[in-house]
């Protein structure tokens, strides 16, 4: 949860943020420190580039967290989470990623060390992964493979 409280830190806004009010958010923020804005301090402008990337990340990533994005996209990850294998998972400062077989990948947040050696060492990961983790914890998607 650090990584989302500091992006959620970062843009003043609450858990419950919906995404029109995560949009005018950082459309004022940019508009703050937007580089094209430092034309003749080559050092406020780089610190500008640096501030905005950082603004743009935590918007694009609180966005795929948010509710509205969650509930969009519910039913894909219901077929996805129910009909597709684990292709593959990897763990990261408890962050477990999971590759799917039909090419969707999440990511799940907070997920506890224990909770990921309970799943390397159960005997079926695919259902141990949809009993404790894929409703349990925060997550977005990452990426879907197009397939032909």
């Amino acid at each position: 949860m650090k990584l989302i409280n500091d992006y959620r830190k970062l843009l003043a806004v609450t858990k419950d943020a919906e995404l029109k009010e995560l949009k005018t958010v950082y459309r004022n923020l940019m508009k703050d420190c937007h580089p094209d804005k430092f034309v003749n301090d080559e050092a406020a402008k780089l610190a500008a580039e640096e501030k905005s990337k950082t603004i743009i990340e935590a918007y694009h990533f609180l966005v795929s967290i948010a509710p509205e994005t969650i509930a969009a996209s519910a039913e894909q990850y219901a077929q996805t989470i129910t009909a597709a294998g684990i292709e593959d998972f990897q763990y990261k400062g408890q962050t477990l990623s999971v590759t799917f077989t039909d090419g969707s990948n999440y990511e799940y947040f907070d997920v506890p060390k224990s909770v990921y050696q309970n799943l390397v060492n159960a005997p079926t990961q695919a259902r141990f992964a949809r009993r404790h983790i894929f409703n349990s914890y925060v997550y977005r998607s990452v990426s879907k493979l197009v397939t032909a």
